[in-house]
């Protein structure tokens, strides 16, 4: 999954056509339009206030094709300090498209390419990041009714191309589900009634690099928010019976897919984001969670605010389209959720 998506040469992400919006593979709230971007900026200015006029820093990662700053530093309140904007971006090609679109930006930006470049104190501010995570590689589970317990699947070569293989070593489950260390590649311990019922086969796609990266981000944050926005699923959601062939897909055209081994580098991956694993991962570092809600409640107590923040309509005309995209049922309000931990 990581080189069919990120490979320098030949990765998903690295190729030169625009997978986002009506002639891409999926839609994204950026490329609904401006109005998410605009929100974005009146609330990650409200986060930055309390650390005074000194340019707080305001990290995304993840930046795709640069758009989401774009917006959110055109539309950023005036009578907030502008911050000082950082890409996290490990991708040298990726961060030449990001400059390339951000050369005009009213605020200057700078690029990081790891966590390295950060100070080892850490840093104020916000670190955030929009459909990021549920592009990190996973790792697959199947469960083995006869033997109860979980094995893991992995990639073969078959004459035809890839396939499924079930690996012969048994992925047991590592400590109490409270206690689970999610950047480890093992599912938790199940309690006994639900191994009693859960069906030959089921399941579940985990993301051990996605909690490594939660983990990586909460030791950069001394003060501060941590702030992701995806779809995704609690643990216990994960295992609901609906679920019973894992979260895994492809999109390609706006078409929905099962199968990952097709056009490899040409059509995106993507797992849900496993909210438990997030959560509890920062709250292990000693991130206190503040926010965990859906994208439509998010966004709308965004725009109950904005009056003061702003000092103009809530509402431009003509972004009433971009507002039911964002936030109905139907659309991106309720499959996207918010994780937002903050460091005292």
């Amino acid at each position: 999954m990581e080189r069919a998506l990120y490979d320098p040469e030949h990765g998903y992400y690295e190729a030169g056509s625009r997978p986002v919006g009506r002639s891409g593979d999926f839609y994204t709230s950026v490329s609904v339009g401006p109005l998410f971007g605009r929100l974005m900026a009146a609330r990650l200015a409200g986060w930055l206030e309390p650390y005074g006029s000194s340019a707080p820093l305001l990290i995304e990662a993840g930046a795709h094709d640069g758009q989401l700053a774009r917006d959110i530093l055109a539309a950023w309140p005036p009578r907030f300090a502008p911050p000082r904007y950082c890409i996290l971006e490990p991708s040298p090609r990726r961060r030449r498209r990001q400059r390339e679109l951000l050369a005009s930006c009213p605020h200057p930006v700078q690029w990081l390419a790891d966590w390295s470049e950060l100070p080892p104190a850490g840093i104020r501010g916000v670190i955030f990041s929009n459909e990021l995570l549920d592009a990190m590689p996973i790792h697959r589970f199947g469960w083995d009714a006869r033997r109860q317990e979980w094995f893991e699947w992995g990639v073969a070569i078959d004459p035809v191309g890839f396939a499924w293989t079930r690996l012969p070593i048994p992925a047991a489950g590592i400590g109490p589900t409270g206690a689970h260390d999610w950047t480890q590649p093992a599912v938790p311990l199940l309690p006994e009634e639900l191994r009693a019922v859960l069906p030959d086969g089921f399941t579940v796609d985990l993301s051990p690099a996605a909690a490594a990266w939660w983990r990586a981000a909460s030791s950069r944050l001394a003060h501060g928010w941590l702030v992701t926005l995806d779809y995704g699923l609690d643990w216990e959601e994960m295992l609901d019976p609906s679920r019973a062939a894992g979260t895994l897909r492809a999109y390609r055209q706006h078409r929905v897919s099962d199968d990952v081994f097709a056009h490899l580098g040409a059509q995106d991956l993507t797992a849900h984001v496993n909210w438990t694993a997030l959560r509890e991962t920062g709250e292990s570092a000693g991130l206190r969670t503040a926010i965990q809600t859906t994208q439509a409640a998010f966004l709308t107590g965004i725009l109950a605010g904005t009056d003061p923040a702003i000092g103009e309509p809530p509402l431009r005309a003509g972004e009433e389209r971009q507002w039911i995209a964002l936030t109905h049922p139907d659309h991106l309000g309720w499959s996207f959720r918010i994780l937002a931990q903050c460091a005292p």
